[in-house]
């Protein structure tokens, strides 16, 4: 009788671990409303949930309408999702982060590598599907939102109304992605298509265009949308063929900050890239990173991105600060 009391015992003890292995993240019991006028859109990425959390108290103090993830929210790194979903967990029930998901601001986002799941993964990454998942999880996409009908985290939010609208556009980066190369895809053909036709659709004064990697600076050697050149020119051409106005591009991956601005053939104006990357930790050793492409200096500190709308003058002011809300880079760009 002794020896099934025991195994009852071990038994339950057992469940009880695998219970508490697989973390549940808590929902969001809040609806932001898209249809108001938006002015302020904040943004940033490579979040170690393992270290301080020195920005949040800043990021809220600009009072941002939209908050956007870019990427290595957590550094999961892992093929075992109950892992995953226990570090998002930790990463959402940190006090810092619990001040945001007080405030009334939207709280949208995209994987890049870490917490996709491997280092620098496109799609051979084997629990691909099921990293999404724990992805839309942590954000709180609601069981009915359109990108869950698809396969991919890719997602498009519209802010304003008609005449005063921004269209965010996230692009999943690794999802559908090849090894690098000359030929190699970034976005594959069903996100390509979707992308396509949201810009076609779209009646926005500004379009955010988020993705995990770099996409305009391309002389450095670490991943971005350079080493898969084919797909970069394509988007390039894309947004010129569609006339898309009012696009800045915002980036992470990095562990630092810039502002990029390129020229491109037939577009009737630049486009803009702000990267911000390093909330909790940025990249020293960068001194020499050659960018012909930056306006400013390169940000060597903690920081996170910034936008801020001025419908009036038809202006928006691109910002990179950093702790105690101090502003490392801005630049003014019309629309």
């Amino acid at each position: 009788m002794k020896h099934y009391h025991s195994i009852f015992f071990l038994l339950l003890i057992s469940l009880t671990c695998c219970s508490q292995e697989t973390s549940v993240i808590a929902e969001r019991d809040y609806q932001f409303d898209r249809k108001q006028e938006i002015s302020t859109i904040s943004f940033g990425s490579c979040n170690k949930h393992t270290k301080d959390q020195p920005l949040w108290k800043s990021i809220i103090e600009n009072e941002p309408s939209v908050w956007i993830w870019l990427g290595d929210i957590i550094y999961g790194d892992t093929e075992n999702m109950d892992q995953l979903r226990k570090k998002y967990a930790v990463q959402k029930e940190k006090e810092e982060y619990q001040a945001l998901l007080k405030y009334d601001c939207d709280i949208i986002g995209v994987y890049d590598d870490h917490d996709y799941g491997k280092n620098n993964a496109g799609k051979e990454y084997p629990r691909k599907k099921e990293s999404r998942e724990v992805l839309f999880e942590f954000l709180d996409v609601p069981a009915d939102d359109k990108a869950r009908k698809h396969e991919g985290a890719y997602n498009s939010f519209e802010y304003g109304v008609e005449g005063e609208m921004v269209k965010v556009i996230l692009l999943d980066a690794r999802y559908f992605r090849d090894k690098p190369g000359k030929k190699s895809d970034v976005l594959g053909k069903e996100q390509w298509a979707w992308l396509e036709k949201e810009l076609e659709e779209s009646t926005a004064q500004i379009h955010i265009i988020g993705s995990g990697i770099q996409i305009i600076p391309n002389q450095h050697k670490f991943e971005k949308w350079g080493k898969f050149p084919k797909s970069r020119k394509k988007l390039f051409d894309l947004l010129v063929k569609k006339e898309t106005p009012g696009v800045i591009f915002i980036t992470g991956d990095r562990h630092i900050g810039e502002i990029s601005k390129i020229e491109w053939p037939n577009s009737a104006s630049p486009f803009y890239e702000i990267t911000s990357s390093g909330m909790t930790h940025f990249y020293g050793l960068a001194n020499e990173e050659n960018n012909d492409n930056r306006i400013g200096k390169l940000v060597k500190d903690y920081n996170f991105g910034l936008i801020n709308i001025d419908w009036k003058l038809k202006e928006l002011e691109l910002q990179i600060r950093g702790p105690e809300n101090m502003i490392h880079e801005t630049t003014k760009v019309n629309f």
